[in-house]
């Protein structure tokens, strides 16, 4: 009883080293995989990364314990089940999970085994003899007698992913040497920054975040342009198509909300000014710009005398001119005439 408590004493402190040191985790799935294949894959993965296994229970109830003082560990709980053990690393997690899937070993196919993907027989020459025909036949093989030897005529599935093999199945694999399944640790889920995910996440190119990012940020643009919401990603796009209109916008905008932006600070100066001259206008409040202001309101002719002169009178001497010169002709006329009639 105490060596039992001892060994899950030390494996509660190994689990928990393991977690503090490393700051990832993958979660990874050991179906068939032998325990040679087990140590080859701890060989290659040493000085890079850890594998731990054990008792899902034990597993469980060690994590528990360490939930109160890291409560995002209590993500992990749920992976917790089947076959599974762990693997940490502080390495590249692309890196790692190749390392990982790499580590497989052929397999021949075993009756009630769950085929992990599509199992098909090749068509081409099997090499058997013709007393063998009426086996292929009895799984819908198609097959024809060439040189003596039974030849598969086209290509044949007959496994599915995720189905058991049965029986035939595996017999018809089996004498055809074919080995159609490869063994090795699967990944289930990635630990990583308190968080768990899928390992297809680490699939995810930069250049398809950008292409969805910029999506988002168009749909965004095209909302918020129609609930006619302000946002930086619309007014770029207004800008786009016309810069005076987004900062009209913007202006009125910051002046509906009292916010000062660089397009309404001027207008704000000069809605002030006008509130100001309201208000001395109505009060005895006064400066010396106001006060002219104030006498125009109370005498609006002030108003037309402090208007500009009109051109009138400066063209009057120049209207007198003609007058002066008829007087003028006039008198040299009388003069001429000697004061004589014509017939004297």
């Amino acid at each position: 009883m105490g060596g039992k408590t001892a060994t899950k004493a030390g494996y509660f402190d190994k689990l928990k080293g393991l977690l503090e040191d490393f700051k990832s985790i993958f979660i990874v799935t050991v179906d068939n995989v032998s325990s040679q294949q087990m140590h080859e894959i701890r060989a290659s993965m040493r000085g890079k990364s850890v594998v731990l296994m054990g008792k899902n229970t034990m597993v469980r109830r060690a994590i528990k314990t360490f939930i109160a003082d890291n409560p995002e560990y209590e993500r992990l709980l749920p992976h917790v089940r089947g076959n599974v053990g762990f693997v940490f690393t502080n390495s590249d997690l692309k890196e790692t999970r190749e390392q990982i899937l790499s580590n497989r070993v052929a397999a021949p196919a075993r009756a009630g085994a769950v085929a992990p993907g599509d199992v098909y027989v090749p068509a081409g020459n099997t090499g058997m003899e013709p007393g063998k025909t009426s086996f292929f036949q009895a799984l819908g093989v198609p097959t024809k007698i060439a040189r003596g030897t039974i030849e598969i005529t086209s290509d044949v599935k007959v496994a599915e992913a995720g189905s058991r093999v049965g029986a035939s199945e595996a017999t018809l694999l089996n004498m055809l040497n074919i080995s159609p399944f490869t063994y090795g640790m699967g990944i289930a889920q990635i630990y990583d920054g308190g968080q768990c995910f899928h390992p297809s996440v680490l699939d995810i190119e930069e250049s398809q975040l950008l292409k969805a990012f910029s999506s988002a940020i168009a749909t965004i643009t095209a909302v918020s342009l129609a609930a006619n919401y302000p946002t930086i990603a619309s007014i770029n796009h207004s800008v786009a198509i016309g810069m005076r209109t987004s900062i009209m916008n913007i202006t009125k905008i910051s002046l509906a909300a009292g916010y000062p932006t660089l397009p309404s600070v001027m207008h704000s100066v000069l809605n002030s000014y006008k509130n100001l001259l309201a208000i001395a206008v109505e009060t005895e409040y006064e400066w010396p710009a106001i006060s002219q202001l104030k006498a125009v309101i109370k005498d609006p002719s002030l108003a037309q005398s402090s208007a500009p002169a009109a051109s009138a009178p400066a063209d009057a001497p120049a209207a007198e001119a003609p007058k002066e010169e008829e007087k003028k002709e006039d008198e040299e006329e009388e003069d001429e005439d000697m004061g004589f009639g014509l017939f004297d």
